[in-house]
């Protein structure tokens, strides 16, 4: 099996244009990037070169991305190369459909290139491992603060139940990252704890009406779960 290259990105795309512009923006950060232009080639560079991430666009002659994306996910070999879908359908159905079948997060065309840098950038940290171990987390307006249990928005301390604290820290952490009310359950209460899925929604009306227009940054992905945003959906 090839080892995970760390700093290598592998961009799908049969835009020659929409690949080189993220391959400009993603090697100016100091990545590596290589490209494909259709669905067979991302499978043979993905399982040769074996990058930490793919930016997949599902629209590819031959086979498309969405089978693409499950082929790696369903072969031990390749299932933990990331996938950020970067797809002109912006239906919620085919997003739903791509998070379901493994894809780890999604952009729609057009995009910000900077904002796509950001997520990719993002992504890599969280499977790579290499957050910050102070516990403090600022998002814009608001700051996290895991030591002193402590939530502030625009300098005002916000009160949460031990819960809703843990919920929120857990789902900053790892911005855009989808997790359905499981993952959240065992995240943040462990494997046993006796706690239901519905719940978990209880826990997050309570939170996002706490924070405010911050409530906003918690996302519903109808059909899978949660995600904590701290992009604009409209960038």
């Amino acid at each position: 099996m090839t080892e995970r290259n760390n700093n290598l990105i592998l961009v799908v795309d049969d835009e020659k244009d929409i690949r080189e512009l993220v391959r400009y923006n993603l090697n100016k950060t100091g990545l590596e990037t290589s490209g494909a232009t259709t669905g067979e080639q991302a499978l043979q560079l993905a399982r040769a070169e074996h990058p930490a991430l793919m930016v997949l666009d599902l629209m590819l002659p031959g086979i498309d991305g969405l089978d693409v994306c499950r082929i790696l996910k369903n072969d031990a070999t390749t299932e933990d190369i990331c996938i950020i879908m970067l797809t002109a359908k912006g239906e919620e159905a085919d997003i739903v459909r791509g998070l379901e079948i493994g894809a780890d997060d999604y952009i729609t065309k057009p995009f910000n290139p900077g904002v796509l840098t950001a997520r990719v950038k993002a992504n890599i940290r969280r499977i790579t491992g290499s957050k910050g171990g102070d516990g403090v987390m600022e998002y814009g307006e608001l700051f996290i603060h895991k030591g002193r249990r402590e939530v502030m928005i625009s300098g005002k301390s916000i009160t949460l139940t031990n819960s809703e604290f843990q919920i929120l820290y857990f789902l900053a952490s790892n911005p855009n990252w989808v997790f359905t009310r499981s993952q959240i359950i065992e995240a943040v209460k462990g494997d046993n704890y006796p706690v239901t899925e519905r719940s978990v929604d209880f826990q997050i009306v309570g939170l996002r009406k706490k924070l405010g227009d911050v409530g906003d940054t918690i996302k519903t992905v109808r059909g899978v779960g949660y995600r904590f945003t701290k992009f604009s959906e409209n960038q």
